[in-house]
């Protein structure tokens, strides 16, 4: 046996105590188990990692080598071997290879000249703007507009991403087209649903009457060449590194509309509270590194105890996307079956991200997570500073639900009516927030990014690659073009809907 299934079998073999038992035992317990970082304070005391487990998975980690994977990390080598990529997501806010931040930063100087444009009105009298995009194209945009731009009076964005045009007619049903700004973000400017949804978006504006509207569209890609081939200007065509992933993307000009929408000054705050918490993933011990400490949270549960889901629930709508934020990051960079090798994983790898927002969910979801036979691991995300003017008393409420939920799932309730009776002992992590502002939310949505890594380098997997994405985009090709047979159901299904493509 060698040494990292040595470690595994040390944490399978671990006793196990209930989470008021190491409340009780371990009066250090809360300040061991929980840290503030980035202004965010993470609570893991209501999980089951105690020392002993901590130590193990510290073990783990050495012998996975995670400090050296995250020097290679932000060293700008080669961590995704299967596409011979680095992955510098963190140089964007200037963490990385020197000549990778440099890059980063002429980027972004050229992204802040443009929003500088758009401002004097060198395209008009800009006042809506349309993100077309998908996945990590339009995912964080999206979020952080949703998150920080609420009540804001610089221009009205909307994302679009799904292929259903009723989601294009949706978003441009209050735009004018003599005022709208057209970004397009396709890392390989020929992702088949964003290049339709273009079209559709041009095809609008030429309708609407704008005289030129190629000038009215900004390109976001790390294949400059295709976006000008397809016939927009160079100089409003803003590149990305091709090591830079699309689900990381967020900090490099796919952040565009987000820092269009938001002001450049914010997005700029963004990317220092990323780098932040970049800097803390580096510097700190593994027992006091809150994306390490999460991601052994991950393990346990996962591999351990057989959890198959973790869920999210943001208690404060202005983070109500967040979990599909996370479904990505974590289930397309986690989701994995081999190892770096090619080898079986040999154990569960990402488990499936779910959530929803409090106190909506209470009132949905949390019958199960009380007293269901699932074993759910809980996570809930809330900020101590209100995002609206009414009576505070709403957001104490919010709070008070989001801190109950937590000690409800553990404490339980015991009663002879086996009905009402709440078995406990279930685990959840707080994050809360001390406001939810630009370098806040950097700081939290790094720690996700460097949590999901973590988790990969204990498995010995890859967060980087997604061929898991394509096959199914390579059988849409199929039916598209004809010429493939399929199974009767599928062929059918074909028949039905399509009237069959190939006859």
């Amino acid at each position: 046996m060698d040494e990292t299934n040595r470690a595994w079998a040390a944490l399978e073999a671990a006793p196990r105590a209930a989470l008021t038992a190491l409340f009780a035992r371990e009066p250090g317990r809360l300040g061991a188990l929980s840290l503030d970082e980035g202004g965010i304070r993470f609570d893991f005391s209501k999980t089951h990692l105690d020392a002993g487990l901590v130590a193990g998975f510290a073990a783990l980690a050495r012998h996975q080598d995670l400090a050296g994977a995250r020097d290679a990390l932000f060293a700008g080598n080669i961590v995704n071997p299967t596409e011979g990529r680095a992955a510098e997501h963190s140089a964007e806010r200037g963490q990385g290879a020197p000549e990778s931040v440099a890059r980063a930063s002429a980027l972004h100087a050229r992204m802040r000249a443009l929003i500088d444009a758009i401002e004097a009105e060198a395209f008009g009298p800009i006042r809506h703007v349309i993100h077309i995009g998908i996945g990590g194209s339009a995912l964080g945009p999206d979020f952080l507009i949703d998150a920080l731009g609420r009540g804001s009076d610089r221009y009205e964005a909307a994302i679009v991403s799904n292929v259903d045009a009723a989601a294009l007619e949706e978003a441009v049903a209050g735009f004018d087209p003599q005022t709208t700004l057209l970004v397009i973000a396709s890392k390989t400017f020929t992702t088949s649903e964003t290049m339709l949804n273009a079209r559709s978006a041009i095809a609008w504006l030429e309708d609407g009457g704008v005289e030129d509207p190629y000038g009215r569209i900004v390109a976001l890609t790390a294949a400059p060449d295709k976006a000008i081939e397809f016939g927009i200007d160079e100089t409003r065509v803003l590149p990305f590194s091709e090591s830079v992933g699309g689900r990381y993307s967020l900090w490099s000009a796919i952040g565009f509309p987000a820092a269009l929408a938001l002001g450049w000054e914010a997005f700029e705050q963004l990317l220092e509270g990323a780098a932040a918490m970049d800097r803390h993933f580096r510097l700190a011990p593994l027992e006091r590194n809150a994306p390490v400490l999460a991601a052994f949270v991950d393990r346990y549960y996962a591999n351990i105890r057989g959890a198959e889901t973790r869920a999210v629930f943001a208690y404060d709508e202005r983070l109500r996307l967040l979990p599909s934020y996370l479904q990505q990051l974590e289930m397309e960079s986690d989701g994995k079956s081999v190892k770096l090798d090619g080898s079986p994983v040999g154990r569960a790898t990402a488990p499936i991200t779910w959530g929803g927002v409090g106190t909506d969910a209470q009132h949905a979801v949390f019958q199960l997570l009380h007293q269901g036979t699932h074993l759910v691991p809980v996570e809930f995300v809330a900020a101590i500073e209100p995002g609206h003017s009414y009576d505070e008393e709403h957001h104490r409420q919010l709070l008070i639900n989001c801190f109950a939920q937590g000690a409800a799932l553990m404490a339980g309730k015991a009663s002879d009516d086996p009905h009402r009776s709440y078995p406990g002992d279930r685990p959840s992590t707080t994050i809360l927030l001390d406001r939810i502002d630009p370098p806040t939310l950097g700081a939290l949505l790094a720690f996700y990014e460097h949590r999901t890594f973590a988790n990969a380098v204990l498995l010995g997997i890859n967060p980087f690659d997604q061929y898991g994405v394509e096959l199914g985009k390579e059988m849409a090709k199929s039916i598209d073009g004809g010429g493939m047979d399929f199974d009767p159901s599928t062929e059918a299904l074909i028949e039905k809907a399509l009237g069959g493509l190939d006859e």
